[in-house]
């Protein structure tokens, strides 16, 4: 063992696992990872359609807009569209929060994420389902 040194810092006693107890994996970034790539690869998908759809609709009317949307089919790609991408933004958001804020910024930035999420999904999907039915 080394000899102490002049100083300030005092030698500790605690082994290095001691010392980054509680400070280590959350044992959720397996999860986050798989989520990520499941919604990323399903967005790449609906995407793909959503891209195909508005080139068919440009230049449409409005009446046959809204009637190719109101499709259950269509609607139902739409919504799996939207909640796909507001998770997807939720979990990119989440990770970037986790690594950049620490403290209270952190825990208000969390569930300022969620809520921001959720109501972009909610609000999206509301729309759609609202086209679907004609209300």
């Amino acid at each position: 063992m080394s000899t102490p040194s002049s100083s300030t810092t005092t030698p500790s006693m605690r082994t290095p696992l001691s010392r980054v107890r509680g400070l280590g994996s959350a044992r959720e970034g397996t999860g986050h990872f798989w989520y990520q790539r499941l919604t990323g690869a399903a967005l790449a998908v609906l995407t793909l359609v959503f891209v195909i759809l508005v080139i068919a609709l440009a230049g449409r009317p409005h009446g046959e807009v809204v009637a190719v949307l109101a499709n259950p089919f269509v609607a139902l790609l739409m919504v799996l569209m939207v909640g796909a991408g507001a998770w997807h933004m939720k979990i990119g958001m989440q990770v970037i929060i986790e690594d950049y804020f620490h403290g209270a910024a952190k825990v208000t930035l969390l569930v300022a994420n969620a809520f921001f999420s959720i109501a972009v999904g909610v609000a999206a999907a509301l729309a759609l389902i609202k086209i679907t039915f004609g209300g």
